[in-house]
């Protein structure tokens, strides 16, 4: 698929998403009221995400990344997940969110959870931004959810197709039925 031909159909506003995340922000400061968080961003999708989402958090946090890849440019996960990069410092005794884009097949949140639990954190919870229940393959839930998406390949507000249209400022879907002139030949 080009991404710079994809047709793009809108399934989330920005105005939808900031309400959404403000609240996400708020059950976790309310959750946690009293102790310090460690947020651990996946990279490259949920950097947007996590931006808007720390700067709602009232209590003390810190910032970690890991990067995974489990895509690649394809448009399904490939099942394979591997880290890229690592966090930079530990999260031994820490209260830890890890902040995600998008729950899917749940392959890679299951690889990064086990990765994570291995650093003996105090507690270890999740917070995705979309979740996508009917593509998991395996069981995986997360605590905090900003929406219920559908099964179709979602871009924009961080996510991405063969690593462009992170930058829409809506969440969309890749329609890619055939275009009218295509059916008609």
């Amino acid at each position: 698929m080009d991404p710079h031909k994809a047709r793009i159909v809108p399934l989330l506003t920005e105005t939808q998403i900031a309400r959404r995340v403000a609240e996400l922000a708020r059950a976790v400061s309310a959750d946690y009221a009293g102790r310090e968080l460690v947020l651990v961003g996946v990279l490259k999708g949920a950097w947007v995400f996590l931006a808007d989402f720390v700067r709602g958090v009232t209590i003390p946090v810190t910032v970690e990344f890991i990067a995974v890849s489990s895509y690649g440019e394809d448009t399904e996960s490939s099942g394979v997940v591997r880290i890229t990069s690592d966090l930079k410092t530990s999260v031994e005794g820490k209260h830890v969110l890890l902040v995600e884009d998008i729950l899917d097949t749940g392959l890679t949140l299951r690889y990064i959870v086990r990765h994570l639990s291995m650093q003996r954190p105090a507690s270890l919870k999740v917070c995705v931004l979309m979740d996508k229940r009917e593509r998991r393959r395996v069981p995986v839930e997360a605590d905090y959810v900003g929406f219920q998406v559908p099964d179709r390949f979602v871009v924009g507000y961080g996510v991405d197709c063969a690593e462009y249209l992170r930058n829409l400022p809506f969440v969309g879907y890749v329609d890619e039925s055939p275009e009218p002139e295509e059916e008609a030949r």
